[in-house]
């Protein structure tokens, strides 16, 4: 059976709602029973392929079924048996834990803000249970859908995985032949496979893991009795996979052709037609599905013409741009026009097949909206064009040395092993239902600062009654720590339904850089000066840093991330200084996405870590010895760039370790000066861990960083959490922190 001319590798699940974020917290919270949960999430599929069909997906296996409760690295995992789960408890005890099972760790996929649960290979033989994705296929059968059932492929599994052993890729694939041979007695005729570790450098070099997946894949496809298999590479260009794949022959071959692609590896398309055989059908991932501008038309239907084939797809999975501009009723008018969210952009899939002559309109659309981008002169500001020119060229570096810091900030009178948290405490129903109000007009900006200044007073309070000894505010002013600021610095917009999914039920609304940045005025200051005002001990200034802050918002793609990396830390900087200035000694910059943005390729690494690095000093350059600079960076392979993290010259640096037990401190040595604060809560489980187990870590943590630097502190923000969790949590961190002391 031939391929689809127009399809898309994936698309957002959460539902254009968020029906899957409700479903999935109302089932944990006890407010719906498993058969509502269920008839809904099932709801949820079947509208989404009806509204795909709608938007002209409409060819047999054009709709990807890409579905998964929480993740489809674990839905992988359960269906070809590296995990087991005995029912939907057991599959959600494993994304979240309970009180006595931990749960998987978490980390980022790829180079994207999505998370993925890390797999757990155990000795056990793997056991396949192809049922769930038949299922998947059979219901939307059934409510008149061929849909392509989608799996994370073998090489990539075993690449996520931990630990990483591809000795077990023969069992795997075997493993894999028994879930297709399932969808093909259901009457699948194509199956979706991603490959993206091969446009990765991970553990394994680039030409011993192709050798490795053009074994594996001659094997999978020498199978009968399976569906046609349409591979996908997204996220980035193949290097050595490119002939290990093409050389395999699969029946359908997914290259990614993105912009950034194409910056990165220019040679790619041809490349790509020079390996990919006439036995394959060629599809190019031409529509960015990382970013939100509106495609450039003209140029990718050469890069098509070049390619000779008349498949597009996205380059990537869909899941990472919001639904619809449709959604969208405050974004300014012309900038809503240089945009494309998920649905516009399965509208540019459909133009390129179509051509310029019989999509007119829509070629058009892709004229104007580069044209009136290009034009607009909310791109560039000359007052920020001179700051950023007047900097100094190279890097940049903190007076005094750290060892002098260490002693001006002596002053601070902090005792052994201090307690702190990362920043935000629990977001309220109450808090949340202000804030509608006060976004809504019912709610007078007087009334809701008194509102605000009340949860602050709070949070205090509560800090100070547990015993923690550096503490927040609790940022209950903000929705978000990228948004928040995104609202109040020049050169970015932001939506009011751009909803994308992080992990599990969590989303976020990434703000759009549109044209250079800078800060009209003061953004913390006052509810930090409010916050030490009531109380004797320190209290944290709290910032997101500049790589998080592009990390987590879509960037603009006619400057370099470098330009605008440095404009934001511009803007940061000044913040510091008003901080400062309004006696606040303690100043978190969180920069939880410095190893998402690292590049796949390792060639490109060490750039990115120089300007990034950069950024980050810029923001405390001119801070005086005796404030102390935090950071905070959380789920990521924290020994990829410990060289960085170090070179981040922060004072105290929290991480993220619960998970994994303290396995990240392996990798602190001499060179890593700061002191650290390995999280001994992993605040993403809605379980307590108790007093014992608290302690435990922090005497784990004792074995590779001295007393004298660490620091104790949960994983992450409070915000997700209840207090019902939050309170019960911090008194047995504070606790288990004076019981490793007494011991001392």
């Amino acid at each position: 059976m031939s391929f689809p001319h127009s399809t898309i590798e994936g698309y957002p699940r959460i539902g254009r709602n968020r029906e899957l974020k409700r479903a999935l917290e109302s089932y944990w919270a006890g407010r719906i029973d498993q058969e509502t949960f269920l008839s809904t999430t099932h709801a949820l599929r079947i509208d989404t392929y009806n509204h795909l069909r709608d938007l002209g997906l409409s060819e047999d296996y054009a709709i990807p079924a890409d579905v998964a409760y929480y993740d489809q690295v674990l839905e992988t995992a359960l269906t070809v048996g590296v995990l087991h789960a005995a029912d939907l408890d057991a599959e959600f005890t494993l994304c979240r834990g309970n009180d006595t099972d931990t749960p998987l760790e978490m980390t980022k996929w790829f180079d994207t803000n999505y998370h993925y649960l890390v797999p757990e290979l155990s000795g056990d033989a793997f056991d396949p249970a192809p049922e769930r994705i038949v299922r998947i296929f059979e219901e939307a059968l059934a409510a008149g859908h061929k849909v392509r059932p989608y799996l994370v492929g073998p090489v990539t599994l075993l690449a996520l995985s931990k630990p990483v052993d591809f000795s077990r890729v023969d069992e795997l694939v075997a493993a894999y032949k028994t879930v297709l041979a399932a969808l093909s007695d259901a009457g699948a005729e194509w199956v979706q496979i991603a490959e993206p570790a091969l446009t990765a450098d991970l553990s394994v070099p680039d030409p011993e893991l192709a050798a490795i997946a053009g074994e594996a894949w001659t094997d999978l496809l020498s199978a009968t009795d399976r569906p046609n298999v349409y591979l996908t590479s997204p996220y980035g260009s193949l290097r050595a996979g490119l002939d290990a794949l093409a050389k395999a022959a699969p029946e359908a071959l997914h290259v990614d052709l993105a912009p950034a692609t194409l910056q990165a590896d220019p040679d790619y398309p041809a490349r790509v037609r020079a390996a990919v055989g006439e036995q394959t059908t060629l599809v190019a991932g031409l529509i960015d599905g990382r970013n939100i501008w509106a495609g450039d038309l003209r140029a990718k239907e050469q890069v098509l013409s070049e390619l000779g084939t008349k498949h597009v797809s996205t380059s990537v999975s869909l899941q990472h741009v919001p639904h619809t501009l449709n959604d969208e009723k405050s974004l300014p008018v012309d900038v809503a026009g240089w945009l494309s969210f998920a649905d516009e952009k399965i509208a540019e899939v459909q133009a390129l097949v179509a051509g310029r002559f019989d999509a007119a309109e829509a070629f058009a659309r892709s004229d104007r909206a580069v044209r009136t981008r290009a034009e607009s002169t909310k791109l560039h500001n000359a007052v920020v064009a001179k700051r950023v020119a007047d900097l100094p060229e190279g890097q940049v570096q903190r007076e005094p040395a750290f060892a002098q810091r260490v002693e001006a900030q002596r002053s601070l009178g902090l005792p052994k092993l201090p307690t702190t948290t990362i920043g935000s405490f629990p977001q309220t129903a109450e808090i949340r239902r202000a804030r509608t109000l006060h976004r809504n007009g019912e709610l007078n900006d007087v009334d809701y600062d008194a509102r605000l200044r009340e949860e602050v007073r709070d949070v205090i309070e509560l800090q100070e009654r547990l015993g923690l000894d550096v503490l927040v505010h609790g940022e209950p002013e903000r929705n978000d720590m990228v948004q928040y600021f995104a609202e109040l610095l020049e050169g970015f917009v932001t939506t009011d339904n751009g909803w994308v999914q992080s992990y599990g039920s969590r989303c976020t609304r990434p703000p759009i850089v549109v044209g250079d940045v800078s800060r009209p005025e003061a953004m913390t200051v006052e509810w930090a000066k409010y916050a030490q005002s009531l109380s004797d001990k320190p209290v944290k200034g709290m910032l997101t840093g500049p790589v998080t802050i592009l990390a987590w918002s879509f960037t603009r793609d006619d400057v370099t991330l470098a330009e605008s990396a440095d404009q934001i830390a511009l803007a940061l900087a000044d913040e510091v200084a008003d901080l400062e200035a309004a006696g606040i000694n303690v100043i978190q910059i969180d920069e939880p996405a410095l190893r998402e943005l690292l590049p796949l390729r390792a060639d490109a690494r060490p750039e990115y870590l120089d300007w990034a690095v950069r950024s980050f000093r810029l923001v405390a350059l001119n801070a005086a010895p005796t404030t102390q600079i935090h950071t905070h960076l959380c789920y990521s392979e924290f020994g990829q760039i410990i060289d960085a993290v170090a070179g981040l010259d922060a004072d105290v640096t929290s991480i993220e370790a619960a998970r994994s037990r303290m396995e990240l401190l392996e990798d602190i040595d001499e060179t890593f000066h700061s002191e650290i604060g390995p999280g001994i809560w992993d605040i993403h489980s809605p379980r307590v861990p108790s007093v014992a187990e608290m302690a435990e870590l922090i005497r784990a943590a004792l074995v590779n960083v001295p007393v004298e630097r660490l620091w104790v502190n949960p994983d992450c923000g409070l915000k997700t959490r209840s207090y019902a969790e939050v309170e019960p949590a911090l008194r047995n961190l504070v606790l288990a922190r004076d019981e490793v002391v007494a011991a001392l």
